[in-house]
């Protein structure tokens, strides 16, 4: 199930792979894979990235460098915080308030510039439009560690690039058909079932409610006899109108 704007959608596949459960358990495994690892592709503000003043960190993931004395300039008296460069993304957070960061993985970043501002130099990092197109400002203080971040940057974001870390671990099985174990022996054909008529001469239901049904209650239909099954007298049954215990299933 899925949904795209405000359309949603219901897609059903069929497996014809006799005793097999792969197709749900690899489908569901992918998915639970790409739930788990949205930090590594989708932009946090204000997550639970850091704990006691230490960047929690993601499988795979390794930390390069933590620089002290980071402004953020996205409010007019700035914020002072700390930076985290990984082989994932950069995070910074404020240093009185934990919860006041963001997570920005490399694969996010449509550019990293460096440009005047009314704080002096800074560091300025965009977003792409599907992770709210941001331009994040950042001081550093001197000039040159601003430079040096911002070249570290660039060579993360070139590294990410060449072989991208979406933290998803896999192993490769071997190839059915290079084995000769190929999965065409397993598959099962189609076959329609093998289904048998038999006529049946008794009086179905439906004839023998349509016996009665046509009578006219107000004329009898003979003097009562008394019958063994119900230990009652009644009026006498229709010829071919069945049994007692026939007539009763038209109820039940």
């Amino acid at each position: 199930m899925c949904k795209y704007q405000t359309s949603r959608y219901e897609f059903i596949f069929t497996s014809l792979v006799k005793k097999s459960p792969r197709l749900f358990t690899t489908a569901q495994a992918v998915f639970r894979a790409y739930e788990t690892t949205r930090m590594y592709r989708d932009l946090k503000l204000r997550g639970a990235v850091v704990s006691n003043k230490n960047l929690i960190l993601l499988p795979l993931e390794q930390v390069y460098e933590k620089v002290n004395g980071v402004w953020n300039l996205s409010s007019d008296q700035g914020n002072l915080g700390t930076f985290y460069l990984t082989n994932v993304r950069l995070v910074w957070h404020a240093n009185l308030a934990e919860n006041f960061n963001v997570s920005i993985p490399y694969l996010q970043m449509s550019a990293v510039i460096t440009r005047n501002s009314k704080f002096g130099k800074a560091l300025v990092i965009n977003t792409h439009k599907n992770a709210g197109g941001y331009m994040l400002g950042f001081r550093l203080d001197p000039p040159e560690l601003l430079e040096r971040i911002f070249t570290e940057i660039k060579t993360l974001r070139k590294v990410f690039a060449s072989k991208p870390i979406y933290g998803i671990q896999f192993t490769v099985e071997k190839d059915h058909h290079s084995t000769g174990n190929n999965l065409e022996q397993f598959r099962v054909t189609r076959e329609e079932d093998d289904v048998e008529i038999i006529e049946d001469d008794s009086p179905s239901m439906n004839h023998i409610g349509s016996l009665y049904a046509s009578d006219d209650l107000s004329t009898s239909g003979g003097d009562p006899v008394f019958n063994n099954d119900l230990g009652l007298a009644m009026e006498p049954l229709k010829r071919g109108g069945g049994k007692v215990s026939e007539l009763w299933q038209l109820y039940a």
